[in-house]
C-alpha cells in the first residue's frame, strides 16, 4: 500500500498527469493516457514503456 503523500506526488511519466490510485488492484492508474502502473513490492514502476491498457 502507497501513503497518502507519495500518491500526491507522483505523476504519469508519459503525460505528467495525475495518477489515481486503485487499492484493490494495487495499480496506479493514469486516465489521461488510459493507461495502468504496476505496483511491484511496494515500488511504482513508473517507466513510460511500463503503462498498460486500461480496460475498465
Amino acid at each position: 500500500m502507497l501513503s497518502e503523500d507519495l500518491i500526491n506526488i507522483l505523476a504519469c511519466p508519459r503525460c505528467k498527469g495525475n495518477l489515481e490510485y486503485v487499492k484493490d488492484k494495487d495499480i496506479l492508474v493514469c486516465r489521461k493516457c488510459n493507461i495502468f502502473f504496476e505496483i511491484r513490492e511496494g515500488i511504482p514502476i513508473l517507466l513510460p514503456d511500463a503503462g498498460k491498457p486500461l480496460k475498465e
